[in-house]
């Protein structure tokens, strides 16, 4: 679990932190296998026995104070007694892992027999668009080969197509079948027939030890459907002429009430992959995709905020289906037609899933990034909760989770993994502040709750049955950090105590909570006030600007922030992030699309990622085998002025090798595998969690066009 602040000195107070300009908050990596440091947690079990506050229900940690049969709260203060069984248990310090560290993971107790636990075995199901072309289909079927590379033994995996009708394949005979559910057009109800009474669902889902040739097979008979297919089964069209004919909402629905019926018996969490080559266009679910081409200037109204908003409610509360059905969603649309991802972002964001937008075919990496999503772990029906010292609380929270009903601070994360972050934002209890006649620091405790799956041991014994061998158990687990800030005397130490990257981050969310509120234009202004306010204020702390009788008299603004090394990066941020197509107004050419889709990617990177992101790395090398400087400005000048012949650009889902005019003709191009640039190319790769797009470029300008 990672915890990044945007300060690690907090303000004293509201005046103090209102006057430094900046955003108070943290950024949470829950599902992080180790901490902003690098160290993993103490594991341990008995979670279930951790004594908890009376009064703020915070965990024991290392903070506490303990006396022999009682405990104080290290974020409240109050008083606990100790039972005896936790005298006993704490007689030995190290013993337990919450008085050898302040994070800790612990084993909770399952609920349920011990059987109904093994019965948990993972299921995938991708959703293919028929109503497409070859070259989509020939890239969904590599997607689905290196998905089935990486899904673990014992997985289940099921293949259904949808267009004007839901096709479901069984795989698990010597040839592969396929049943068909026909969509009415214009209807609003789901399909006509349970896909249960089609084919029952454990002929659908088939174990992918034992079939995983099988399923290649049934994916080579995947043909798009024609336009005179489509015509007659709408009923309208006039030679072969394309009407529609992608349904998509209403073969989710018919999916999720078809996987829901084994929820809690046959698996604990069911991931749907949906692909899709255009906008939902038949049944209930469609998307009328003519408001993209409306001149909405010729209006008044604004497009960028005209285009934000969902069309329709159904995709949202498709998503609440999927989540009482057990299964996580997660989009893949490749396409650079409007296909209106502002409705159908919430059934993956609100699934626990993620949306992948790719705009063709030609250089779409989605073969690796299905891969690499379904390598890496995952948690699912996690809880978060955080809680903190008396003279503080949360404010807003920023993320792909939604709220409890009931508790205040608690969110709700359907599938989380390892690079999944979110934010939460501060406000001050009361006018006190933290107190300075007191030795109380400020305290924050995150609590995260969540369920993995455990892949299958092999049984030592001989004579342990295959079907033993395949069962997966599920493991419920806590996972507990309290941290302790220091509190800033004056506003030079909150500005020396600044992690640039969590500012952006925080910035980040609250300008897209504003572009989706009141659009784009607002979300710039508010980031462009956000700079010039920050800009006065530091001026104000450090006396740079000279009063006579009330009016300020200067000649010299320092907007590079030339006394404060932590807050030199922000402006170069701003200007980066006003430039991105996540804040570009419409008539700059920003595909609504697009801009959606980087809102979901942002809002769920964490911070060193999301700088990545919003200001690339460039860095050079002298030879494929040495590097000549580590970082430039990303200016024309970088290029031309530096002298390095290949530059390496990273701007994390983008990826560029360039060889610039100056270039040598003799060094290698493509660069070989095995060289320091290769090898930089490689490591970047694998640290980034999917990459839509890499490419070689080469300068040609030096040579003629007879060469």
């Amino acid at each position: 679990m990672a915890v990044r602040a945007t300060m690690t000195r907090f303000a004293a107070d509201a005046d103090a932190q209102e006057a430094s300009g900046l955003p108070w908050g943290v950024t949470l990596t829950p599902f992080a296998a180790k901490d902003e440091n690098g160290n993993p947690p103490v594991y341990g079990s008995d979670g279930d026995l951790l004594p908890r506050c009376e009064n703020c229900w915070a965990y024991y940690n290392t903070y506490c104070d303990q006396e022999q049969w009682a405990w104080t709260c290290s974020l409240c203060g109050t008083l606990n007694g100790l039972s005896s069984q936790s005298v006993a248990r704490y007689s030995l310090p190290q013993s337990c892992a919450e008085n050898m560290s302040s994070f800790i993971d612990l084993e909770l107790p399952m609920e349920g027999s011990d059987e109904e636990a093994m019965q948990a075995r993972p299921v995938y199901v991708a959703a293919v668009d028929l109503s497409s072309s070859e070259e989509f289909l020939e890239l969904v079927k590599s997607a689905l080969l290196a998905a089935l590379e990486a899904l673990g033994p014992g997985s289940l995996f099921g293949l259904a197509t949808f267009s004007h009708k839901i096709g479901l394949y069984d795989v698990q005979g010597p040839i592969p079948l396929v049943k068909n559910v026909f969509i009415h057009p214009e209807s609003e109800e789901t399909a006509p027939i349970e896909l249960e009474d089609v084919m029952p669902l454990f002929s659908f889902l088939a174990p992918v030890d034992t079939c995983k040739d099988r399923i290649a097979s049934a994916l080579e008979t995947l043909k798009p459907t024609t336009s005179w297919e489509r015509s007659t089964a709408a009923g309208q069209g006039l030679d072969g002429v394309l009407l529609g004919g992608r349904g998509f909402g209403v073969a989710m629905e018919a999916l999720f009430n078809y996987l829901g019926s084994e929820y809690g018996s046959t698996f604990a969490l069911a991931r749907v992959f949906g692909f899709l080559s255009g906008p939902p266009d038949y049944g209930a679910g469609q998307l009328d995709t003519r408001r993209y081409g409306e001149q909405y200037a010729s209006k008044g109204e604004d497009a960028d905020r005209a285009l934000l908003p969902e069309q329709t409610p159904f995709y949202r509360d498709l998503a609440a289906v999927a989540v009482q059905a057990g299964v996580c969603v997660d989009i893949f649309a490749v396409t650079n037609e409007y296909t209106d991802l502002a409705s159908l972002k919430f059934l993956s964001i609100e699934s626990g899933g993620s949306l992948f937008l790719y705009a063709n075919t030609d250089d779409s990496t989605l073969p690796q990034d299905m891969y690499r999503m379904l390598s890496r772990p995952y948690a699912f029906n996690c809880i978060l909760r955080v809680r903190t010292s008396s003279e503080f609380k949360p404010g807003h929270s920023y993320g792909h989770f939604f709220p409890d009903p009931q508790y205040e601070n608690v969110q709700h994360i359907i599938c989380c993994d390892s690079y999944a972050t979110y934010a939460y934002d501060f406000d001050f209890a009361n006018n006190t502040g933290f107190s300075r006649h007191t030795s109380e620091l400020p305290m924050l405790q995150i609590a995260f709750q969540y369920t993995v799956v455990v892949p299958p041991e092999e049984l030592s014994t001989p004579g342990s049955s295959s079907a033993s061998r395949t069962k997966h158990s599920l493991k419920r687990r806590l996972r507990i950090r309290t941290l302790q800030f220091g509190t800033a005397h004056n506003i030079n130490e909150i500005y020396d105590s600044v992690d640039p990257e969590v500012v952006l981050s925080i910035l980040v969310h609250k300008v897209i909570l504003a572009s989706l509120e009141q659009g784009v234009r607002e979300g710039r202004m508010l980031l462009h006030d956000w700079l010039v306010i920050l800009a006065a204020q530091y001026n104000e702390a450090c006396k740079l600007v000279q009063y006579d009788h009330g009016i300020p008299r200067t000649t010299h603004i320092d907007v590079a922030f030339s006394q404060c090394p932590q807050l030199q990066p922000l402006p170069r941020l701003v200007f980066a992030l006003l430039r991105n197509p996540l804040l570009r107004l419409h008539e700059e050419g920003v595909h609504p699309d697009y801009r959606i889709y980087l809102q979901c990617l942002f809002s769920a990177l964490e911070p060193s990622s999301l700088h990545r992101a919003v200001y690339p790395l460039l860095t050079s090398f002298a030879t494929p085998d040495k590097q000549a400087f580590p970082r430039h400005s990303l200016s024309r000048a970088a290029l031309i002025t530096s002298g390095s012949p290949i530059f390496f650009l990273d701007a994390f889902t983008t990826l560029i090798v360039f060889y610039s005019s100056t270039a040598d003709p003799s060094l290698p191009f493509p660069p070989p595998h095995d060289c320091k640039l290769s090898r930089t190319h490689t490591c970047t790769y694998t640290l980034h969690f999917f990459l839509l797009l890499f490419r070689l470029c080469l300068d040609l300008s030096k040579y003629s066009v007879g060469h």
